[in-house]
């Protein structure tokens, strides 16, 4: 849940902000790269968090190798990617890659769900709100991707 506020709080209030003047917030799309900017913060940083690492290290499917290392690795890239979404020369390219980690990462929500695990003491999120919430994120992402 705390991803999707971020995003919307964050797009809603750097909306706000641009039309109460900031000029490079003076739009919906530089607004989503900053609510989207903001959730890859949240979630990047709940890879290293003590509360957080182990649940996502358990995510990741048991097939996969080192999955303390791609827990890492992906939180470095989300961690990256909100810092590209920041500036406009790298921002198309920062959501796109964004969106395919997205994508690549989505397996990890499903073992969650099929493994009964949980995410700092909670259950995961079922499939079907889990997916809509990350059909939003993608989209999000390739709106900013290939928008103006």
């Amino acid at each position: 849940m705390a991803p999707l506020i971020a995003l919307v709080a964050g797009t809603a209030l750097a909306r706000l902000a641009g039309l109460a003047g900031v000029a490079a917030l003076d739009g919906w799309h530089p607004a989503l790269r900053v609510g989207l900017a903001l959730m890859f913060v949240v979630t990047g940083l709940a890879h290293f968090a003590a509360t957080y690492r182990s649940d996502m290290i358990a995510m990741v499917p048991p097939t996969l190798p080192r999955p303390d290392l791609l827990v890492t690795v992906t939180g470095v890239l989300e961690l990256v990617g909100a810092a590209g979404l920041l500036a406009p020369a790298t921002a198309r390219w920062a959501a796109a890659g964004l969106a395919l980690l997205m994508l690549a990462m989505f397996p990890a929500n499903v073992s969650a769900v099929r493994r009964g695990l949980t995410l700092g003491g909670r259950p995961a999120t079922p499939l079907g709100p889990r997916t809509a919430e990350q059909a939003l994120f993608v989209g999000a992402a390739v709106a900013i991707s290939f928008g103006a």
